[in-house]
């Protein structure tokens, strides 16, 4: 099962970086966010293939259309939150208070509920376990954060989750379609987004997913974008990781999508048997 996100934010939404920190330093940055869709929604056309968009809702507040032509071409709309502020850095007050806001803008524009959720970062950890029950609360019924390695802003090892499964929250089930991982040169990397899909070259990440039962990818529409400019505050290391392999990106997914087959959130919600499925009892 391989199953296609993007995660719609501004090129400038870098986490724990002070120039880009909060709405306040946003507006200092130009608006590129319409030309990276429309390389979206062309590569999905192109090639025939449905995704999930997980939304800001401060996308849905400052560029409302983007929302209503994501919905409006049968694609699945969620959300990755209204601010893109880091979930372990909210109380669990303001993690509600964002969560609701990011929910009531997009589905005041689609007009359809908002089933499921990734972090920003994926950015849930093991003292922060307490966001589980705030989105069941919220009406989320799909997870897509969990992150079982070690990573900068976010990953939970503990919950040892590779393939959907249900998080038992209290007797309450999530279900839980988490980031896939491989080893490559020793290490568990995740090769489906971000980073290191950028940084490998095309036939490695075509071996990886072809040797991969269950693959969860996720871009954004900054990967696509190599005119963008540098933001300021980066060191070396994430000035390489945030730019390297831009011009690539969307070849090397044009490839992927039609050497294999993906599907969105919401058709991999059906194929799944979920009487069969792992169920991991989470303490909040």
């Amino acid at each position: 099962m391989n199953i296609l996100t993007f995660d719609i934010e501004e090129w400038f939404h870098l986490l724990d970086n002070a120039s880009t920190r909060t709405e306040a330093e946003w507006s200092r940055y130009e608006t590129r966010i319409y030309h990276n869709m429309d390389r979206i929604f062309q590569l999905l056309e192109d090639t025939k293939s449905r995704a999930t968009f997980f939304c800001l809702g401060w996308v849905a507040d400052k560029h409302p259309e983007i929302i209503r032509r994501i919905d409006a071409a049968g694609y699945e709309v969620a959300t990755h939150s209204y601010a893109h502020q880091l979930a372990y850095e909210q109380t669990p007050k303001e993690f509600q208070a964002d969560l609701e806001r990011s929910i009531k803008h997009l589905q005041d524009l689609t007009g359809k509920k908002v089933r499921s959720y990734r972090a920003p970062g994926f950015s849930i950890k093991e003292y922060n376990r307490w966001v589980f029950p705030v989105l069941l609360e919220q009406g989320i019924e799909i997870d897509c954060s969990v992150f079982s390695a070690r990573r900068s802003h976010g990953g939970d090892a503990s919950l040892n989750m590779f393939e959907p499964g249900y998080l038992n929250i209290g007797g309450s089930l999530l279900k839980e379609f988490p980031i896939n991982t491989a080893p490559v040169f020793g290490q568990d990397l995740i090769f489906s987004g971000g980073g290191y899909f950028r940084l490998f070259p095309y036939r490695v990440i075509k071996g990886l997913v072809g040797r991969s039962k269950y693959v969860m990818t996720y871009f954004h529409p900054r990967d696509f974008d190599p005119g963008q400019p540098m933001i300021p505050g980066l060191n070396r290391a994430r000035q390489f990781k945030s730019y390297y392999g831009l011009e690539s990106c969307l070849p090397k997914l044009q490839r992927l999508l039609l050497d294999f087959p993906f599907v969105d959130l919401a058709e991999a919600d059906r194929q799944v048997d979920w009487s069969t499925v792992i169920r991991r009892d989470v303490r909040v």
